[in-house]
């Protein structure tokens, strides 16, 4: 079943970014250059930039013209790369941020999220300002499940982690996968993410330019040579 799909999205570049039609539980990875267009169109799908043209269609509804409070009302979740926590507020009341839609959070929602992120329990009275990179980063990816959502948009979530978590990043992103969450995720470890993911896009100036399986697209001589160091 499809749970999402971008036609013609105008974000002001010479042409037009399709996504082809992202499953429920399916994890795709956007992938390419800086400046192709990544970022805006993971914020034109959530509603944070000024819509101008195609088409952004979430669970069978047109949502572009949503803003990002009715997004998440619908079970769509953003972790942003940066300023994606609440720094002065500790672990725990982050979390429950994240389920501020709610009218009442399921008993079992916090503990649901510390088992997929351990270091957020052990952790959970302290300060998120004073975490580390990677830590804010689970916590962040944490407070976005707490609604359950259908689908979470990661926007670099290996970006700025300490070399020692990235594999234990991108493993937390495939547990969610696994609960049946569906994830669209840019990522600058391109190699890592493509090795993971069921599909992956490769972005170039403004466009779509390659889509394939993750492991196809590894597999391909031109596209390591040209975007992924050979």
């Amino acid at each position: 079943m499809s749970i999402l799909s971008v036609e013609n999205l105008d974000a002001g570049y010479r042409d037009l970014q399709v996504l082809s039609d992202i499953d429920t539980g399916e994890y795709v990875t956007i992938v390419g250059p800086n400046g192709a267009g990544k970022s805006t169109v993971m914020k034109s799908i959530f509603g944070l930039t000024h819509h101008m043209g195609g088409s952004i269609v979430y669970q069978g509804t047109n949502i572009e013209a949503n803003n990002p409070e009715e997004n998440v009302h619908q079970g769509l979740a953003y972790v942003p790369q940066s300023n994606n926590v609440f720094p002065p507020l500790s672990v725990q009341e982050n979390l429950e941020m994240g389920g501020y839609i709610l009218d009442r959070l399921p008993e079992d929602t916090l503990q649901v999220v510390f088992n997929r992120f351990p270091i957020l329990e052990e952790r959970q009275q302290q300060e998120a300002g004073s975490m580390s990179g990677g830590q804010r980063q689970m916590l962040a990816m944490g407070r976005a499940v707490m609604i359950d959502p259908a689908l979470i948009l990661l926007d670099e979530p290996s970006a700025g982690i300490a070399p020692d978590l990235v594999d234990e990043m991108f493993d937390n992103i495939d547990r969610i996968v696994e609960s049946g969450t569906a994830v669209l995720m840019i990522e600058q470890n391109a190699k890592e993410a493509l090795s993971r993911c069921d599909r992956g896009y490769v972005f170039v100036n403004g466009e779509n330019r390659y889509t394939n399986t993750g492991e196809q697209l590894l597999d391909d001589k031109q596209i390591r040579k040209e975007f992924l160091g050979g």
